[in-house]
């Protein structure tokens, strides 16, 4: 919305861009990630995924000092996040000329929410430990960076419970709150941002230096969107049976700045408060103990069951930003 502001001024109306964003937003509901058709073409991530990776190879260089190395990580991330939204401003001005250009631009954005897929992984997680805790391993294991064999079913549960919380937000608030800002130049560099972030924003030896860049700028693309997430979740908590608003709100306010990660506590010590339930903690990656506050001081022990609840407050904070865009495209 503001990219076409800045672009054509201020006659344009923000019409064309919320009905564009609802457009990917249902495609993704109905949808997710069509398995077929990324057989045929890469999805737009994998090619993210691919520049990342070259570039990588050639920027990052263990034999350079450390502030060589952090400036050549500042210098991979702009070219990524610049490239890619300057595709996205070309994508969306080619597709502007078109009849129904608006449509392929709305199945292109879609390509970049997952509101849907991760639904389905997380369901797959509560189906796989409904029938043991090898399938419930199994299922996690697509979803979580730690080890599955180190869990026992209440470590699944919760490790699924935390990736809906945390990619509640990166995985469709904060691409939806980059569209109408930025519109599809936003949504892209985004994308990028947050792809860079888990391709090299680590703190292991490789990359602490060269993705201190990617890291930082991830935390900033964050900040409001998972404020927002964590917000949605505290308001789906009003209208589902056994779960409190009132104990989401003040354990997201106690509990998300001792989150070792400046905004993935928001969305997660809302959903612990609002169900009772307690998340985070200490966790193993790659044989290190990762030391982290609880988030939440409820249950520890989560099963499938709690994973059902779990899956209930996702959709209905869906459908609270579902309800916004359509709302804000009533209006406009």
């Amino acid at each position: 919305m503001l990219w076409d502001l800045l672009i054509n001024g201020p006659g344009v109306t923000a019409a064309p861009v919320l009905a564009v964003l609802l457009l990917a937003m249902v495609i993704d509901l109905v949808a997710g990630d069509p398995r077929w058709l990324y057989r045929l073409v890469p999805h737009p991530v994998v090619l993210i995924g691919h520049v990342i990776g070259m570039l990588d190879r050639v920027l990052n260089r263990q034999t350079l000092p450390r502030g060589r190395r952090i400036a050549q990580g500042v210098l991979c991330t702009a070219v990524v996040v610049g490239s890619f939204g300057a595709l996205g401003a070309a994508i969306h001005h080619l597709l502007a000329d078109l009849p129904f250009g608006w449509v392929l631009e709305a199945i292109l954005a879609s390509s970049l929410l997952a509101f849907r897929g991760l639904y389905d992984a997380v369901r797959a997680v509560a189906a796989g430990l409904a029938e043991s805790l090898a399938a419930g391993r199994e299922a996690v294991r697509h979803i979580v960076g730690r080890d599955p064999e180190t869990l026992d079913e209440a470590a699944v549960a919760r490790a699924a419970a935390e990736s809906a919380a945390e990619n509640f937000s990166d995985g469709f608030v904060a691409p939806v709150f980059w569209f109408l800002v930025l519109g599809l130049p936003g949504l892209l560099a985004y994308k990028a941002i947050n792809t860079l972030d888990s391709m090299i924003g680590h703190r292991s030896a490789r990359y602490e230096a060269f993705g201190k860049a990617s890291a930082k700028l991830d935390d900033a693309a964050n900040l409001v969107p998972a404020r927002l997430a964590g917000l949605l979740m505290v308001a789906a908590a009003l209208v589902l049976p056994k779960a409190s608003a009132g104990a989401g709100w003040r354990t997201m306010l106690r509990d998300a700045p001792r989150h070792r990660s400046p905004n993935a506590g928001w969305q997660e010590a809302a959903l612990a408060g609002a169900l009772g339930l307690a998340l985070a903690g200490p966790r193993v990656y790659g044989g290190h103990t990762v030391e982290d506050s609880w988030m939440g001081d409820g249950r520890r022990d989560m099963t499938a069951d709690d994973l059902g609840r779990v899956l209930d407050l996702y959709l209905t904070a869906g459908a609270l930003l579902f309800g916004g865009v359509i709302a804000a495209l009533l209006l406009v």
